[in-house]
């Protein structure tokens, strides 16, 4: 009796061993997310439809970026938009207006201010470097969301300077991809709310072609990102990610 019991408790202490050896940790999990949504270099075309509380609006740009300090980014549609560019430099962000023929940094509270009316912050605009960079991360359950079981990871940031100062992801079982977000201000007011879709596999990476934002201090049905077309690790020419490129 004495060797069954022992043999069948070894059993149990075997598996659960196994099991929270093939869970992996938060930060692998980010590790994860982040060689899925990151890149050397990236060039996307892609819209916003920005879902107000007197209806839609369509805003269409093309956008070049250099790993997470270089971006540049030209809007093409509508015709009052087009022609407007913006230019991400390390943590600088400039903004050149074909209206006004100018070109103007956005710093200090205007990082705060809505990227054209949409439910994006300049400071959603500069902020790209890779999760495991600016936060320290922990597993605190599991939960299927739309029909795909996922980890739910809570974030909290290693520096405060930094917008979110908490996190809360539902990420991809399998594919290691985030379905859903929501963002905390330190005091653990939600502010913001994410959820993503498409989710299609181009060459190694799983990556979510559709993107709801949803401010949650804003009226309004959200903003919706579709990325139409996405290329990886391009060759970008050197002018492109510079202040040259705003005229």
């Amino acid at each position: 009796m004495k060797t069954i019991k022992f043999t069948v408790i070894s059993g149990l202490l075997i598996l659960l061993s196994f099991s929270a050896k093939t869970q992996p940790s938060g930060k692998e999990i980010l590790d994860r997310i982040d060689r899925n949504m990151s890149s050397e270099t990236r060039y996307y075309e892609a819209r916003m439809i920005i879902h107000g509380s007197r209806g839609n609006r369509t805003i269409e740009f093309n956008s070049w970026s250099e790993g997470d300090t270089k971006a540049f980014t030209e809007y093409t549609n509508p015709v009052r938009e087009r022609g407007t560019k913006m230019l991400k430099l390390e943590d600088k962000l400039w903004i050149y207006s074909p209206g006004t023929d100018r070109t103007i940094q956005i710093i200090g509270h205007m990082l705060k201010q809505s990227v054209m009316g949409s439910d994006l912050s300049y400071e959603d605009v500069m902020e790209d470097t890779k999760l495991t960079d600016i936060y320290d991360s922990e597993i605190t359950g599991t939960e299927y969301f739309n029909d795909t079981e996922c980890y739910i990871v809570d974030l909290v940031a290693n520096n405060p300077d930094i917008a979110y100062q908490m996190r809360k992801i539902w990420v991809d079982k399998n594919r290691y991809v985030p379905l859903k977000e929501e963002l905390y201000a330190k005091s653990g007011k939600l502010l913001k709310r994410t959820e993503l879709s498409m989710i299609e596999q181009i060459e190694e990476r799983w990556y979510p072609r559709n993107i709801v934002f949803k401010d949650m201090l804003k009226r309004g049905g959200g903003t919706e990102f579709i990325v139409d077309k996405i290329d990886f690790n391009i060759e970008i020419p050197e002018h492109l990610l510079s202040k040259a490129a705003l005229r």
